[in-house]
């Protein structure tokens, strides 16, 4: 499993970290990402749903956390 931590970055730093890692990932691999921009609660899956990936998990702690797992089901370039 791949770890995205975007833990202290604000918008967009988030989804561009995560659509790099998603372009490097082969298909089948699980993407684990971090952040705490509130952007990101929304901004993630929508850029998930753009690049037809899926999103399996979504988390969010009594700190502001976010955690997103995500499965790489076609290659994006």
């Amino acid at each position: 499993m791949k770890s995205v931590d975007c833990i202290g970055l604000y918008c967009p730093e988030p989804v561009f970290r995560t659509r790099k890692a998603i372009e490097e990932a082969r298909v089948g691999e699980i993407i684990e990402v971090l952040a705490d921009d509130p952007a990101a609660e929304s901004d993630i899956p929508v850029l998930v749903k753009k690049l037809g990936q899926e999103l399996v998990g979504f988390e969010k702690d009594d700190d502001g956390i976010l955690k997103f797992t995500i499965r790489v089901v076609k290659e994006v370039r």
